[in-house]
């Protein structure tokens, strides 16, 4: 008796598996349709692209990050170019790890929290090693517009450059999620904005990192200011 509830529950849980794996294969496929048709469209006006170019064109590793809201035009601009993006644990991660597959992304499952640090400390040793790194440091919950601790640790654990992105496009519809997420309407022009690269120190104590991580999300919300500029918002 025992033996066939244990059978049966193994069997209700293969098809939830199942279930989910096929809700994530639609979802992403149509999610990744929509940005990219809308990122054919998109005329973009680049400032400071050469930076990222310069750093990560000869195999140097880099972090590129931009608030979690403004992804789009950034997953279509840097699609095929094998960057890595650290994908999360969660139910909702297997559609964000399709989604970025089929831009051309290389994915590591994990977070640089309890339980996914194994993923996150292999994923900067492939930033050490060369690899690219694209990345929203308020992300994957928020709160927006907030440095979480994943962007100082990769950048001490690399060694490597952060290179804040701005992203601003026109018109636009702002959906009313926790992270205002922008989606440009087809044929808008977009503002593309590479600020400095920014290399902290492997040492820092935890004061130094919370310095570290206020002067990211400054350096970001700089290179947004003068792209949403570009683009006529004040």
């Amino acid at each position: 008796m025992s033996a066939t509830v244990h059978e049966t529950e193994q069997d209700e849980t293969a098809a939830q598996a199942v279930k989910t794996d096929r809700r994530a294969r639609v979802l992403g496929f149509v999610a990744w349709s929509v940005a990219r048709l809308i990122g054919m469209t998109l005329r973009v006006r680049f400032e400071g692209l050469e930076r990222v170019d310069a750093l990560c064109g000869g195999g140097d590793g880099a972090i590129l990050v931009t608030w979690h809201g403004r992804t789009l035009i950034p997953a279509n601009v840097f699609r095929g170019r094998g960057y890595w993006a650290l994908v999360s644990l969660s139910r909702d991660g297997e559609m964000q790890n399709r989604i970025f597959r089929r831009f051309g992304y290389n994915t590591t499952r994990g977070s640089t929290g309890r339980g996914g640090a194994r993923g996150a400390l292999q994923l900067a040793r492939r930033i050490r090693e060369g690899g690219v790194l694209a990345f929203t440091p308020d992300g994957p919950r928020g709160p927006t517009h907030l440095v979480q601790p994943g962007t100082v640790f990769f950048a001490q654990r690399s060694g490597r450059p952060i290179i804040p992105l701005g992203i601003s496009a026109r018109p636009r519809k702002l959906l009313k999620s926790w992270d205002s997420y922008m989606i440009p309407l087809p044929f808008a022009r977009a503002a593309f904005v590479v600020g400095e690269p920014i290399v902290l120190e492997p040492d820092l104590d935890d004061d130094g990192k919370r310095r570290a991580a206020e002067l990211v999300g400054a350096a970001i919300d700089l290179v947004e200011r003068r792209a949403e500029a570009m683009m006529g918002f004040e």
